[in-house]
């Protein structure tokens, strides 16, 4: 049985996809993007109109290097499975919500980094769909960055994880904010954010006061910046609250626009430093920039040297919405607004945070690996779970997860589930019996005849490390039942 998500992950994502360009009606490459961004429900709307022999010619012009993508079954699987979906001939709820007062399209924004240092790049991503930025960090510092910069902890093409050496913008100061005035100018509608860096309060409020004058919308201060080259910036401010509430202050009592800290991970308490920018003044919040790392890949080292630099990507996501949890959930910072960052590269990974009360998302490396693109699936597949779920506006559901969270003393320990192994979906690999014999309880017999597991009751604890580890899916949840039953059983 072919695993659509996997396949689609295979898909090298080319620009000027031969698959398309050699199908005469559909268009597969964008079928099979929105099935590897977690929005296979849509997939239809891209293969309902390749006939067979579209298929076959777009399966032959694949130029992956290993094997064809399987489009033909990718289109037999969406399209017999979600072609009738309740959202194929009904409206799409608007993403539309307001951040700090500002009204915003939508909740996707570019994050304060290397996709967006320049007029032309912001402006393709205005095109595209994004509703707004947050400029790379603009400072009065010369910038010098170095060669290379970047690495990745990956599988294939993928990242799973992604260090960053630079900075902040190598451009004079003067010229971006001409760009941001530019930018405000030709595209009134979408929103501005001038992310900010100063040495001294004079540098911070100079700096804020500019950002006001050339039209942007609001101010982003950033205290996070992990690898500053120069000491007192960026996550060195961050770990310290007194600074952070100092430098709050100064710049909200010298500019009108909405002001935004953004936190550091960096440091073990984020409530301490959020409160004072909340006391300070603050509008929103920012959240997380990247957590300080090591990679020992020989491809990064900088003339025979390595340092410590920050780490993005899928690997950061459980950390950021923790740190989003803690401050939404602190009674003291009731009306301060949040922005999510970390680790966002599908419309679900985006609905996390939103759901855990954030009201917009800021994304940086799922667009340096797919570029700007990705925008279409973020917004369709949000507008398709609103949909099913019943919710017209996207402010029904910032922070609904919140009440959902207890401590772990009030988490429910007398009762279990079971997992329940799917025999026609099972392929007899034997994966679960060998972690839980090695890693769990000794739960699971196999029987190596007919390659088949078998829960054993009265040893299992209901711990589910045989599902997390299956390749198939086939191990699912049994009902719910209390511990005392199954003793007195």
């Amino acid at each position: 049985m072919l695993h659509i998500q996997e396949e689609a992950a295979r898909c090298l994502l080319c620009m000027d996809a031969p698959c398309t360009k050699a199908c005469a009606n559909g268009d597969p490459a964008r079928a099979i993007r929105a099935i590897r961004f977690d929005n296979s429900k849509n997939a239809w709307r891209w293969f309902e109109a390749c006939t067979d022999k579209d298929l076959q010619l777009a399966e032959q012009a694949c130029i992956h290097y290993d094997r064809p993508i399987r489009i033909s079954e990718l289109h037999h699987s969406v399209c017999c499975k979600d072609a009738c979906s309740t959202t194929k001939n009904t409206p799409l709820p608007s993403l539309g919500i307001t951040f700090c007062g500002i009204a915003c399209e939508n909740p996707f924004f570019l994050a304060s980094s290397a996709i967006c240092t320049n007029y032309e790049m912001v402006a393709r991503a205005f095109e595209a769909g994004w509703a707004g930025v947050f400029y790379k960090t603009i400072c009065k510092q010369d910038i010098r960055e170095v060669s290379p910069r970047f690495d990745a902890v990956k599988e294939g093409a993928s990242f799973y994880g992604f260090r960053n050496m630079e900075q902040l913008s190598e451009n004079p100061y003067e010229v971006d904010f001409e760009i941001l005035r530019r930018l405000k100018q030709n595209y009134p509608t979408k929103i501005i954010v001038a992310s900010i860096m100063g040495q001294f309060e004079e540098e911070w409020i100079e700096l804020a006061k500019i950002a006001e004058e050339v039209g942007c919308d609001a101010v982003e201060l950033n205290f996070s910046c992990p690898q500053m080259r120069l000491s007192g910036m960026g996550s060195d401010v961050g770990q310290n609250a007194e600074l952070v509430t100092f430098y709050t202050a100064y710049v909200k009592r010298n500019v009108k626009i909405p002001v935004i800290p953004k936190m550091t991970p960096n440091i073990t308490q984020i409530n301490q430093p959020a409160m004072g920018a909340y006391f300070a003044g603050a509008d929103a919040i920012s959240a997380i920039n990247t957590i300080k790392s090591i990679t020992m890949s020989p491809q990064a080292v900088v003339s025979s040297k390595q340092t410590v630099s920050g780490y993005s990507g899928r690997a950061v996501k459980p950390i950021a919405l923790r740190y989003i949890y803690e401050m939404a959930v602190n009674p003291i910072m009731k009306n301060v607004q949040f922005s999510g960052i970390g680790g966002i590269e599908t419309w679900r990974d985006a609905l996390e945070f939103i759901q855990l009360g954030c009201r917009n998302v800021q994304i940086c490396t799922a667009v340096m690996q797919y570029g700007y693109r990705i925008i279409d699936d973020l917004i369709l597949g949000l507008q398709t779970y609103m949909q099913e779920c019943g919710k017209e506006h996207l402010e029904d559901i910032v922070g609904e997860e919140l009440s959902n969270f207890v401590l772990p003393s009030d988490l429910d320990r007398e009762t279990m589930v079971y997992p329940k192994i799917d025999r026609e979906r099972c392929i007899g690999c034997g994966r679960c019996y060998i972690s839980c014999a090695d890693g769990g309880h000794q739960a699971i017999m196999f029987d190596e005849e007919k390659r088949q597991p078998r829960v054993v009751g009265t040893k299992c604890v209901g711990c589910h490390l045989c599902r997390l580890v299956c390749p198939t899916g086939a191990i699912g949840l049994s009902k719910r039942i209390n511990k005392s039953k199954i003793k007195s059983d």
